[in-house]
């Protein structure tokens, strides 16, 4: 198959406009250079990539598959050209750092603010993962600094305590639990939840202690920040499990304590070797321990 970025083009805009003048115009082609273009290209694919008819073209089964993929490339090359871009505005480096559900919701956004307005030529990446995933990014050197919470096997790595913080029960004020002071998950799995959705972190924390107890959640809902689900829970949809850190004070809402060994989620930064990171994730991550000191 030989085909480039300018033939992916063609195509997208073919697309768009329904007509192959149309498209040549858009992307600069003579309309014959269009046409042997196109013809070119679903002959070195061996497939028809459009029906050709009256009113002009449409993509066959195989030219939207073939778009979906072009729209893919361009996008991501977008995205390089936007992580390019600052270091022709003077960035010098770049820190990649992986956390989960709760540092990103909880802590990092005003520790990193801090940190980002003091050092405005460093960009941060951050993304969320579960907390052994991240282990695994930072010791295979994929990720400068993890921010998890204190369970397992760290691996070896270079570990700094960085927050303090708890998972709680949150329900209703006039739901029946909101009597109670403390109960075990296992006591609950007969819940109907507000979860944050499939994907995030602690989704898949609450998941995999379900599935160890021999239950499975009742997932009522799915939203995208602690915030909707206090409010979600305050509403009577559910109950949820949060940090406790992220709940606010909030008559409609009364929060239980979780017994199970678990329950509390201090936080952690974990490297492979603080002496070894590049300046930029060195100042982070000294940043990030002396917020959390």
């Amino acid at each position: 198959m030989h085909y480039d970025l300018p033939d992916l083009r063609l195509v997208a805009a073919i697309a768009d406009c329904g007509a192959l003048s149309r498209a040549a115009e858009r992307v600069h082609l003579a309309p014959s250079s269009a046409s042997h273009r196109l013809s070119q290209l679903e002959a070195s694919l061996g497939v028809a990539l459009f029906e050709r008819h009256a009113r002009g073209l449409t993509p066959t089964v195989a030219g939207e598959s073939l778009l979906r993929h072009a729209r893919q490339v361009f996008a991501q090359l977008e995205q390089m050209h936007a992580d390019l871009a600052p270091y022709a505005s003077g960035l010098n480096a770049q820190v990649t750092v992986f956390a989960n559900t709760n540092a990103i919701n909880c802590f990092l956004p005003e520790d990193l603010g801090d940190f980002l307005r003091e050092h405005p030529q460093i960009r941060v990446s951050l993304e969320e993962q579960p907390s052994p995933a991240i282990v695994g990014a930072v010791a295979a050197g994929q990720v400068d600094i993890g921010v998890v919470a204190a369970e397992g096997d760290f691996g070896g790595l270079e570990v700094t305590p960085y927050r303090r913080d708890r998972l709680v029960l949150i329900v209703a004020a006039e739901h029946p639990l909101a009597q109670k002071t403390e109960i075990a998950f296992a006591d609950v799995l007969s819940e109907s939840f507000v979860c944050l959705h499939a994907g995030s972190a602690i989704h898949t924390f609450m998941m995999n202690h379900a599935a160890r107890l021999g239950g499975r959640l009742d997932v009522r809902i799915q939203v995208r920040s602690f915030a909707a689900v206090c409010r979600m829970v305050g509403a009577g949809v559910g109950i949820g499990m949060v940090p406790r850190s992220s709940v606010a004070a909030d008559e409609r809402l009364q929060t239980v304590e979780i017994a199970d060994a678990w329950a509390p989620r201090d936080l952690h930064l974990c490297v492979r070797e603080r002496a070894a990171l590049g300046p930029a994730a060195r100042a982070l991550f000294d940043h990030l321990a002396t917020m959390g000191a």
